[in-house]
Protein backbone atom coordinates (compact mmCIF):
# COMPACT_ATOMS: atom_id res chain seq x y z
CA UNK A 1 0.00 0.00 0.00
CA UNK A 2 1.24 2.78 -1.21
CA UNK A 3 1.18 5.84 2.06
CA UNK A 4 3.46 9.19 0.22
CA UNK A 5 0.04 10.90 -0.65
CA UNK A 6 -1.64 10.74 2.36
CA UNK A 7 1.58 12.01 3.80
CA UNK A 8 2.33 14.63 1.17
CA UNK A 9 -1.78 15.80 1.74
CA UNK A 10 -0.96 15.91 5.51
CA UNK A 11 1.46 18.07 5.03
CA UNK A 12 0.07 20.60 2.34
CA UNK A 13 -3.17 20.71 4.13
CA UNK A 14 -1.13 21.80 7.26
CA UNK A 15 -0.09 25.00 5.08
CA UNK A 16 -3.46 25.36 3.61
CA UNK A 17 -5.66 25.27 6.83
CA UNK A 18 -3.02 27.13 8.51
CA UNK A 19 -5.19 26.29 11.78
CA UNK A 20 -4.19 27.69 14.99
CA UNK A 21 -3.67 23.54 16.40
CA UNK A 22 -1.01 23.90 12.93
CA UNK A 23 0.63 20.42 13.17
CA UNK A 24 -1.54 18.95 15.73
CA UNK A 25 -3.80 18.20 12.50
CA UNK A 26 -4.75 18.45 8.92
CA UNK A 27 -7.45 20.64 8.21
CA UNK A 28 -9.35 21.45 4.99
CA UNK A 29 -11.26 24.92 6.08
CA UNK A 30 -11.37 27.80 4.32
CA UNK A 31 -12.15 29.20 0.70
CA UNK A 32 -9.63 30.80 -1.94
CA UNK A 33 -9.76 34.47 -3.59
CA UNK A 34 -11.94 36.53 -1.35
CA UNK A 35 7.59 46.81 10.10
CA UNK A 36 10.79 46.60 10.30
CA UNK A 37 11.39 48.40 7.28
CA UNK A 38 14.03 47.52 4.76
CA UNK A 39 12.45 49.79 2.27
CA UNK A 40 14.08 52.19 -0.38
CA UNK A 41 11.06 54.49 -0.76
CA UNK A 42 9.77 54.04 2.71
CA UNK A 43 5.05 54.80 3.00
CA UNK A 44 4.48 56.70 -0.23
CA UNK A 45 0.53 56.93 -1.59
CA UNK A 46 0.43 54.42 -4.39
CA UNK A 47 -1.85 54.48 -7.14
CA UNK A 48 -5.13 53.26 -8.00
CA UNK A 49 -5.35 49.27 -6.69
CA UNK A 50 -5.28 46.50 -9.64
CA UNK A 51 -8.07 44.19 -9.63
CA UNK A 52 -8.18 40.80 -8.77
CA UNK A 53 -7.97 39.73 -12.57
CA UNK A 54 -5.15 41.80 -12.53
CA UNK A 55 -3.25 40.34 -9.79
CA UNK A 56 -4.26 36.75 -10.59
CA UNK A 57 -1.58 37.67 -13.83
CA UNK A 58 0.89 38.33 -12.00
CA UNK A 59 1.16 35.83 -9.02
CA UNK A 60 2.99 33.15 -9.59
CA UNK A 61 2.00 30.38 -11.51
CA UNK A 62 3.00 26.66 -12.36
CA UNK A 63 6.84 26.68 -14.24
CA UNK A 64 7.37 29.53 -12.76
CA UNK A 65 9.49 28.29 -9.98
CA UNK A 66 12.21 25.77 -10.82
CA UNK A 67 11.92 22.73 -8.23
CA UNK A 68 8.24 23.60 -6.77
CA UNK A 69 5.22 22.85 -7.94
CA UNK A 70 2.09 25.89 -8.16
CA UNK A 71 -1.04 25.72 -8.08
CA UNK A 72 -4.69 26.79 -6.19
CA UNK A 73 -4.02 26.74 -2.20
CA UNK A 74 -5.75 23.31 -0.89
CA UNK A 75 -8.55 23.85 1.03
CA UNK A 76 -8.43 27.60 0.50
CA UNK A 77 -7.87 30.80 2.67
CA UNK A 78 -9.90 30.47 5.52
CA UNK A 79 -12.45 33.47 6.19
CA UNK A 80 -10.89 36.71 7.70
CA UNK A 81 -14.23 37.08 9.98
CA UNK A 82 -13.41 33.45 11.61
CA UNK A 83 -9.69 34.43 12.15
CA UNK A 84 -8.75 36.35 15.17
CA UNK A 85 -6.55 36.96 17.95
CA UNK A 86 -7.80 37.10 21.51
CA UNK A 87 -5.44 40.74 21.58
CA UNK A 88 -6.57 42.43 18.69
CA UNK A 89 -3.03 44.25 18.12
CA UNK A 90 -2.23 40.54 17.09
CA UNK A 91 -4.73 40.61 14.56
CA UNK A 92 -2.02 41.17 11.66
CA UNK A 93 -0.25 38.44 12.38
CA UNK A 94 -2.45 35.85 12.47
CA UNK A 95 -3.76 37.06 9.58
CA UNK A 96 -0.64 36.82 7.65
CA UNK A 97 0.18 33.40 8.44
CA UNK A 98 -3.46 31.98 7.71
CA UNK A 99 -2.34 33.39 4.37
CA UNK A 100 -5.19 36.40 4.67
CA UNK A 101 -3.88 39.89 3.52
CA UNK A 102 -3.24 42.39 5.82
CA UNK A 103 -5.64 45.68 6.07
CA UNK A 104 -7.88 46.20 3.49
CA UNK A 105 -7.11 45.11 0.10
CA UNK A 106 -9.40 46.26 -2.48
CA UNK A 107 -8.28 43.01 -4.05
CA UNK A 108 -6.39 39.65 -3.61
CA UNK A 109 -5.30 36.67 -4.73
CA UNK A 110 -3.26 33.02 -3.52
CA UNK A 111 -1.44 30.65 -4.43
CA UNK A 112 0.34 27.48 -3.14
CA UNK A 113 4.20 26.55 -3.85
CA UNK A 114 5.43 22.76 -2.77
CA UNK A 115 8.82 21.61 -3.16
CA UNK A 116 8.75 19.44 -5.55
CA UNK A 117 11.32 16.22 -3.77
CA UNK A 118 11.16 12.61 -4.25
CA UNK A 119 8.85 10.98 -1.36
CA UNK A 120 11.09 8.10 0.04
CA UNK A 121 8.33 5.86 0.53
CA UNK A 122 7.45 6.18 -3.56
CA UNK A 123 9.26 2.62 -3.43
CA UNK A 124 7.33 1.02 -0.72
CA UNK A 125 4.55 -1.03 -1.99
CA UNK A 126 3.71 -2.58 1.43
CA UNK A 127 4.11 -1.81 5.06
CA UNK A 128 6.34 -4.39 5.45
CA UNK A 129 8.55 -2.88 2.71
CA UNK A 130 10.59 -0.93 5.73
CA UNK A 131 12.35 -2.44 8.85
CA UNK A 132 11.24 -1.35 11.92
CA UNK A 133 11.91 2.19 12.79
CA UNK A 134 13.02 3.25 8.98
CA UNK A 135 9.32 3.82 8.02
CA UNK A 136 8.94 6.30 10.97
CA UNK A 137 12.30 8.07 9.64
CA UNK A 138 11.16 8.11 5.97
CA UNK A 139 8.14 9.42 7.21
CA UNK A 140 9.48 12.74 8.21
CA UNK A 141 12.28 12.49 5.15
CA UNK A 142 8.75 12.73 3.04
CA UNK A 143 7.62 15.60 5.33
CA UNK A 144 10.71 17.56 5.03
CA UNK A 145 9.80 19.97 2.26
CA UNK A 146 8.64 23.53 2.29
CA UNK A 147 4.98 24.37 1.59
CA UNK A 148 4.60 28.15 0.97
CA UNK A 149 1.16 30.19 0.48
CA UNK A 150 1.42 33.44 -1.48
CA UNK A 151 -1.12 35.83 -1.30
CA UNK A 152 -1.04 39.16 -4.13
CA UNK A 153 -3.68 42.13 -2.27
CA UNK A 154 -3.71 45.38 -3.82
CA UNK A 155 -4.80 48.50 -2.15
CA UNK A 156 -5.90 52.24 -2.41
CA UNK A 157 -3.89 54.98 -1.65
CA UNK A 158 -1.37 54.30 1.06
CA UNK A 159 -3.14 51.44 2.10
CA UNK A 160 -0.56 48.82 1.09
CA UNK A 161 1.95 50.80 3.19
CA UNK A 162 -0.16 51.19 6.01
CA UNK A 163 -1.23 47.55 6.37
CA UNK A 164 2.51 45.99 6.03
CA UNK A 165 3.13 48.85 8.95
CA UNK A 166 0.22 46.75 10.99
CA UNK A 167 2.28 43.54 10.59
CA UNK A 168 5.62 45.10 11.65
CA UNK A 169 3.75 47.13 14.67
CA UNK A 170 2.24 43.78 16.12
CA UNK A 171 5.97 41.77 15.61
CA UNK A 172 6.85 43.95 18.57
CA UNK A 173 3.52 44.11 20.36
CA UNK A 174 3.38 40.62 20.21
CA UNK A 175 6.63 39.28 20.95
CA UNK A 176 6.10 37.46 23.86
CA UNK A 177 3.20 35.48 22.16
CA UNK A 178 -0.38 35.53 21.80
CA UNK A 179 -3.08 33.18 21.48
CA UNK A 180 -5.76 33.28 18.92
CA UNK A 181 -8.57 30.80 16.53
CA UNK A 182 -9.64 30.29 13.52
CA UNK A 183 -13.28 28.61 12.76
CA UNK A 184 -13.53 28.21 16.76
CA UNK A 185 -10.75 26.31 16.81
CA UNK A 186 -8.72 28.08 19.31
CA UNK A 187 -4.50 27.98 19.50
CA UNK A 188 -1.13 29.91 20.97
CA UNK A 189 1.70 30.85 19.46
CA UNK A 190 4.33 31.33 22.58
CA UNK A 191 6.63 34.35 20.78
CA UNK A 192 7.17 36.28 18.13
CA UNK A 193 10.61 37.04 16.33
CA UNK A 194 11.58 39.02 13.46
CA UNK A 195 13.72 38.02 11.39
CA UNK A 196 16.19 39.19 8.38
CA UNK A 197 13.63 39.79 5.45
CA UNK A 198 14.95 39.12 1.59
CA UNK A 199 15.05 42.95 0.92
CA UNK A 200 12.95 42.34 -2.15
CA UNK A 201 10.38 45.28 -3.16
CA UNK A 202 9.98 48.68 -1.33
CA UNK A 203 9.79 47.55 2.02
CA UNK A 204 9.22 44.48 3.64
CA UNK A 205 9.08 42.73 7.06
CA UNK A 206 9.53 39.17 8.53
CA UNK A 207 9.17 36.72 11.53
CA UNK A 208 8.71 33.58 12.83
CA UNK A 209 6.28 32.07 14.92
CA UNK A 210 6.43 29.51 17.48
CA UNK A 211 3.83 26.73 18.16
CA UNK A 212 3.84 24.54 20.86
CA UNK A 213 2.89 21.12 19.09
CA UNK A 214 2.27 18.90 21.80
CA UNK A 215 4.76 15.79 21.69
CA UNK A 216 6.81 17.45 18.44
CA UNK A 217 7.96 19.93 20.73
CA UNK A 218 8.06 23.75 19.13
CA UNK A 219 6.94 23.87 15.42
CA UNK A 220 8.06 27.03 14.03
CA UNK A 221 5.97 29.49 10.85
CA UNK A 222 8.06 32.05 9.03
CA UNK A 223 6.25 34.47 7.00
CA UNK A 224 7.08 37.62 5.28
CA UNK A 225 5.37 40.50 4.21
CA UNK A 226 6.80 42.76 0.82
CA UNK A 227 5.32 45.87 -0.63
CA UNK A 228 5.77 45.96 -4.26
CA UNK A 229 4.02 49.88 -4.71
CA UNK A 230 0.73 49.30 -3.55
CA UNK A 231 0.67 45.88 -3.60
CA UNK A 232 1.42 43.35 -0.84
CA UNK A 233 3.13 40.39 -1.36
CA UNK A 234 2.50 38.00 1.49
CA UNK A 235 4.53 34.43 2.32
CA UNK A 236 3.82 31.93 4.95
CA UNK A 237 6.29 28.74 5.00
CA UNK A 238 6.05 25.50 7.01
CA UNK A 239 8.02 22.40 6.95
CA UNK A 240 6.51 20.02 9.35
CA UNK A 241 9.70 17.69 8.82
CA UNK A 242 11.90 20.41 9.47
CA UNK A 243 10.16 21.39 12.41
CA UNK A 244 10.15 17.86 14.04
CA UNK A 245 13.64 17.37 13.16
CA UNK A 246 14.86 20.98 15.02
CA UNK A 247 16.58 21.61 11.43
CA UNK A 248 16.53 25.17 10.98
CA UNK A 249 14.74 26.90 7.58
CA UNK A 250 13.27 29.85 6.45
CA UNK A 251 10.50 31.63 4.13
CA UNK A 252 11.19 29.70 0.42
CA UNK A 253 13.74 31.81 -1.38
CA UNK A 254 13.04 30.54 -4.65
CA UNK A 255 9.23 31.96 -4.52
CA UNK A 256 10.18 34.81 -3.04
CA UNK A 257 12.42 35.59 -6.12
CA UNK A 258 10.42 34.41 -8.49
CA UNK A 259 7.08 36.26 -7.03
CA UNK A 260 9.38 39.45 -7.06
CA UNK A 261 10.43 38.75 -10.36
CA UNK A 262 7.00 39.05 -11.58
CA UNK A 263 6.27 42.03 -10.09
CA UNK A 264 8.86 44.49 -11.02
Amino acid sequence: MKRSSGVRLCATAAVSALSLALVTGCGDKGSDDSGKSSGKDGAKPAAKALSAAELKKLIIAEGDVTGYKVGPVEGGIPDESKVKADDAKCDPLVRTLTGIAPGDPAANTSRMATEDKKDPTDDATSLDDMADGKFEDAIKESMDLDVTVVTLASYDGDGAAQALKSVSEAVKACAAGFSGEQDGEKGKFTKVSEEKSSGTGDESVAFTTSNDAGKDGVMPLHAEVVRHGNTLATYTTINIGAGMAKKAYTVSVPVVKAQAAKLK
